[in-house]
């Protein structure tokens, strides 16, 4: 009965507090209470080098970290592969790709690459926006030490 009469004050708070999503701030608003509570950041960069290492460590080789796209006509897409090697000993899972802009849409493998297998990453690059020399990169998290990886590319995009 103690027990009870302890938690019943719990239980009547909870059910007179109604919550809502607060879609701008991406928080948890109490509406009758002042307390807000801030949903866990899964975009800041610390949280995701922490998700991707959160698995045992391996090491990546890349055929290349940054490709040329020369000169492009102003609304081209374009798009690059990047092949990336499990030079380690666990298996390598890219948890995310993140692209510096808009303009860049990353596609890559999401299964675990085995040690001794290769993976791709692939940026598909709209023109549409720009004028004249372009740099883009995109962060690569992964179960790597030294994470993100950068990797990018360049087009002189004419009219």
């Amino acid at each position: 009965m103690k027990n009870f009469i302890k938690i019943a004050p719990l239980v009547v708070a909870l059910a007179l507090v109604s919550c809502k999503k607060d879609q701008s701030a991406d928080q948890l608003v109490i509406e009758q209470g002042t307390a807000q509570v801030a949903e866990p950041n899964i975009d800041s960069q610390e949280d995701m080098v922490k998700e991707a290492q959160s698995k045992p460590l391996t090491n990546i080789a890349l055929s290349e970290a940054q490709f040329d796209f020369g000169k492009i006509k102003k609304g081209e897409h374009k798009e690059h592969t990047y092949e990336v090697t499990n030079t380690g000993k666990n298996p390598l899972i890219i948890s995310q790709v993140k692209p510096g802009c808009g303009c860049t849409v990353p596609d890559y493998t999401k299964e675990p690459i085995l040690p001794g297998q290769k993976g791709k990453i692939t940026l598909k690059f709209d023109s549409s926006n720009f004028d004249g020399l372009v740099n883009k990169q995109a962060e690569i998290y992964a179960n790597v030490e030294k994470a993100p990886i950068v990797i990018g590319f360049s087009a002189d995009i004419q009219p």
